[in-house]
């Protein structure tokens, strides 16, 4: 099912803490502040959904339809003193039907080149980790093999610390992360990224996977995780250029292995492979509130070095096309997809087509 159970991402910025559907509170406190606290911003409370209808055509078995509440998201944000800020971040996992906490750290923001981050967050790893379901350009993420292979605790997140500095177009990112928890190794994880924006920049930690034609950019990037001598890396890039009268094009591409560390598949210690994405945003047309897109997604990935004889090498085949209504970009989108994944071996091939739904505010 195409419950969007790997990656997310939620805003520590203020253009992140605009969260999604249910509803956005904010609260201060009763009693009046004085001093350099005056100025300090409140609390504020959101809310957001995602939710599909599904078939699904298994090869060798009876096709099945279902609704699914595939993600509900419930953020915290606040700022206790000057340059220190917080956030509190929990999901229901419709596949799991179990509320679990997503982000809890401590963020200390001294300027755009030093930040330090404390607790549980997404660490340095590939765009669309840091982009998560919310804010990816495709329904279907982390279907692939190839997304986000990074081992992790809950949704992409790990337990850590990290450091984080925006350098005009250039973005660092370095952590240190619990290794037990993730992987039953006691010794640390080390992740880092490095990325170029040659066009205009994007600020802040999170990225996205589209700015549905509000900049122009050409990012690359890259980014690697290791622990005792296990590794994983990869190599992401985006494209994005407005075109006349209000609508976009643009091009995402990764290239990752997963190399006994991580990967989609715990029987395999090699997982590798890539993906190309492409899209087209039509300009507004008369009389509609929103615009229609087109959205096409191939990936490939090779499950390699089995634990046993009996663990075939097989490799996944995947794509993706949408058809999206972008009402108000990542808060008010419908997205109608169809997924299909190939398999040499191993597992049965699948057929999903469907329509979902996502709201923010």
């Amino acid at each position: 099912m195409l419950s969007t159970c790997l990656s997310n991402r939620v805003a520590a910025g203020s253009r992140r803490w605009t969260p999604v559907l249910l509803a956005s509170v904010v609260l201060s406190g009763a009693a009046p502040v004085q001093g350099q606290d005056a100025a300090l911003p409140p609390v504020t409370v959101g809310a957001g959904v995602q939710t599909s209808f599904v078939h699904d055509a298994p090869d060798g078995a009876d096709g099945t339809d279902a609704f699914a509440l595939n993600s509900v998201r419930l953020y915290v944000s606040g700022s206790p003193a000057r340059k220190i800020k917080f956030m509190f971040n929990t999901e229901y996992d419709g596949a799991g039907n179990h509320v679990t906490v997503l982000d809890a750290a401590a963020q200390f923001e001294i300027s755009d080149r030093l930040n330090f981050w404390v607790g549980r967050m997404l660490p340095p790893s590939d765009r669309a980790n840091l982009y998560g379901p919310y804010y990816a350009h495709h329904w279907a993420t982390f279907t692939d093999g190839v997304q986000d292979g990074y081992p992790f605790i809950s949704a992409g997140r790990d337990n850590g610390a990290l450091y984080w500095g925006q350098f005009g177009k250039v973005k660092l990112q370095a952590g240190a992360y619990d290794g037990a928890s993730l992987t039953g190794v006691r010794k640390l994880l080390g992740a880092g990224r490095v990325q170029v924006d040659f066009w205009d920049p994007e600020p802040g930690y999170y990225l996205n996977g589209t700015f549905y034609g509000g900049k122009n950019i050409l990012a690359l990037a890259a980014a690697g995780q290791v622990q005792d001598g296990l590794k994983a890396y990869n190599g992401d890039f985006l494209l994005e250029k407005k075109v006349k009268g209000g609508g976009a094009f643009s091009v995402e591409a990764e290239l990752a292995k997963y190399d006994r560390l991580g990967g989609y598949n715990a029987r395999y210690a090699t997982d590798q492979g890539g993906y190309v994405l492409a899209s087209y945003l039509f300009p507004p047309a008369a009389g509609m509130t929103g615009r229609l897109e087109i959205l096409g997604k191939f990936a490939k990935a090779s499950f390699r070095n089995g634990l046993t004889v009996i663990d075939r090498d097989y490799d996944q085949k995947t794509t993706e096309l949408n058809f999206n209504y972008v009402i108000r970009e990542f808060n008010a989108r419908v997205m109608v997809f169809y997924l299909q994944k190939n398999f040499s071996a191993v597992q049965a091939n699948d057929k999903q087509i469907g329509v979902g739904f996502q709201l923010q505010m």
